[in-house]
């Protein structure tokens, strides 16, 4: 019987309202060593699978913390499923299984690989903003003035804010002198003259911390934030190759960063695989695989499979509309009504549920007005995805795809749901955002995806970095930067709709970029049938479809 355990973040299992780690204010925390024992034993005799709601139940039961009772329960299981970080992140990782003394007799499964890329570089890559040195600088003499009656804070009474803020200050005149010679974003190849205080900053910061390791002292919060950022940042400038690219910005709001950006994670990957026996990766949008290959660190050697499809490819429509485009140059509102018009007619075919997916959020906004203003009527219902919404609105946002809903996207869970079969509703949502990978919506929860514009990223500093890098590496920086990461969102976004082998539903693109060979050759092997449609002819291919399962 294979034992398997769940780790869940801190921040999302914690049962308090702030997660913090203080017996004086978690009771979870006070006394979490003299019952975690009995806890673990109770749950290893009782259960197998150690999900997050058993974790919970049994966290509840003997009053334990639920994130520390995970990681305890990690030892006991054959099984572990987590975030990458648990495996990648240089800080994050589990070391109580990647030690010196570890065995090493592990298979990583990873899921959903094709994330792993940007998560990477987001990992390995280190930043210093200007602004946050002064922020402390601030923040330790307003401090001061505030502790004149207070002698026992060892922040103050041992000397460390003068000497902390004594090495801000050379880390903040660095900064200073790197600052002027940016305009906009520009390489830097030499950093010394920033690393050398920035290693003193650390070190005396190190020795105030040891020096104070109980209780909540002013800005204490505001020194280990600054602390931590400092410690990864000279880890990675430690572990600097070719692989990375030295560069700073001067943001439109005045701010000024220095970065160290890792452009090819590909070796700190294959290091952290190398700590188990074997290691699988797979995903369900690996094209093209010798570009995901190479930057994952695999190696020559590695098997490579493209596992056929299981869904019959009779089942499924997929369109490409060859007289609109999302690109910057006709951007207009008369391109905008002509996507309305396709989808509109896409959608008016059949009763259901569809979701259309567009490039940005000023773009989905406008494509959302222009169709309800002009296509939309009392059986249609339209629903918009917006920025930063909390999971209780994700959730009500789905929920609307179960049962076309008759309530509030803000109200509560626990909603009776009613399926209209002669109703639409088409939610508007951001290729590449919360909606477009990762969800499940089975049978007739969704019916079509239709898809605006390739996907590509925006056009910034850092993207440019990229593609100059694997420009002088000799491949398509174009590709790398753009073409590739864009077309990925496209076939996540297109796998919404057909989840099982019962599924029936269309797929279009409304893009004439896609019949480039460019893009052409990055479709999958099942994409091989596809119908070039205009607007004159869009609706009645559409029809024939539908008519063929009903």
């Amino acid at each position: 019987h294979l034992k398997s355990v769940v780790i869940t973040a801190k921040d999302k299992i914690c049962f308090m309202k702030e997660t913090q780690c203080n017996p004086e204010y978690c009771p979870y925390a006070k006394g979490h060593f003299d019952r975690i024992n009995e806890a673990m034993y109770d749950l290893l005799i009782h259960e197998e699978s150690f999900s997050r709601e058993i974790i919970e139940q049994y966290a509840h039961k003997h009053q334990v913390c639920p994130f520390e009772f995970c990681l305890d329960m990690s030892l006991f299981a054959d099984s572990i499923i987590g975030d990458y970080n648990y495996l990648f992140d240089p800080h994050v990782y589990l070391k109580r299984f990647f030690g010196e003394n570890s065995s090493g007799n592990y298979i990583f499964l990873v899921d959903e690989a094709h994330n792993l890329l940007e998560r990477g570089r987001e990992m390995y890559s280190a930043t210093l903003v200007k602004e946050e040195f002064l922020a402390l600088i601030n923040g330790l003499l307003e401090a001061e003035e505030e502790e004149e009656e207070n002698h026992k804070n060892v922040l103050f009474k041992q000397g460390f804010a003068h000497s902390i803020i004594k090495q801000l200050e050379k880390c903040n005149k660095e900064m200073l002198v790197l600052k002027r010679e940016c305009e906009g974003c520009c390489i830097v190849e030499n950093i010394d003259n920033v690393v050398q205080p920035v290693l003193r900053l650390h070190a005396v910061i190190e020795s105030y911390l040891e020096e104070n390791e109980e209780g909540i002292l002013p800005v204490k919060e505001q020194i280990l934030d600054l602390y931590f950022k400092l410690k990864h940042f000279l880890e990675i400038y430690e572990g600097l190759d070719e692989k990375y690219v030295k560069y700073m910005q001067l943001r439109e709001d005045g701010t000024f960063f220095l970065k160290l950006f890792c452009v090819d994670p590909s070796n700190n990957l294959k290091e952290c695989m190398r700590r188990g026996r074997s290691s699988v990766l797979f995903s369900a949008t690996f094209l093209p695989i010798q570009y995901y290959k190479k930057l994952l660190g695999g190696e020559e050697k590695d098997y490579e499979v493209y596992a056929n499809s299981v869904f019959q490819p009779e089942k499924r429509a997929l369109l490409v509309a060859k007289d609109v485009t999302s690109k910057y140059t006709r951007r207009s509102e008369e391109e905008f009504y002509r996507i309305a018009e396709y989808i509109d007619a896409v959608v008016k075919r059949k009763h259901g549920n569809y979701m259309v997916f567009c490039p940005s959020y000023a773009l989905l906004e406008e494509i959302f007005t222009i169709y309800r203003e002009n296509f939309n009527d009392e059986s249609t219902e339209c629903i918009m995805q917006t920025d930063f919404m909390d999971e209780i609105s994700r959730e009500d946002f789905l929920k609307k795809f179960e049962g076309n809903l008759e309530c509030d996207l803000q109200s509560d869970i626990g909603m009776e749901i009613e399926y209209d079969e002669d109703r639409y509703l088409i939610g508007f949502c951001v290729l590449g955002g919360i909606f477009s990978e990762g969800i499940d919506l089975k049978n007739d929860s969704l019916i079509g995806a239709i898809i605006v514009g390739t996907g590509l990223p925006q056009v910034c500093y850092e993207r440019e970095i990229l593609k100059d890098y694997f420009d002088e590496q000799g491949e398509f920086g174009f590709d790398y930067a753009y073409r590739f990461p864009g077309m990925n969102k496209v076939l996540q976004a297109a796998g919404r709709v057909i989840r099982t082998a019962d599924d029936i539903g269309t797929i279009t693109l409304l893009d004439e970029r896609f019949l480039q060979p460019s893009y052409l050759k990055l479709f999958p092997r099942e994409w091989e049938n596809f119908q070039i449609v205009d607007r004159s002819s869009v609706l009645k291919t559409v029809e024939r479809f539908w008519d063929s399962w009903l």
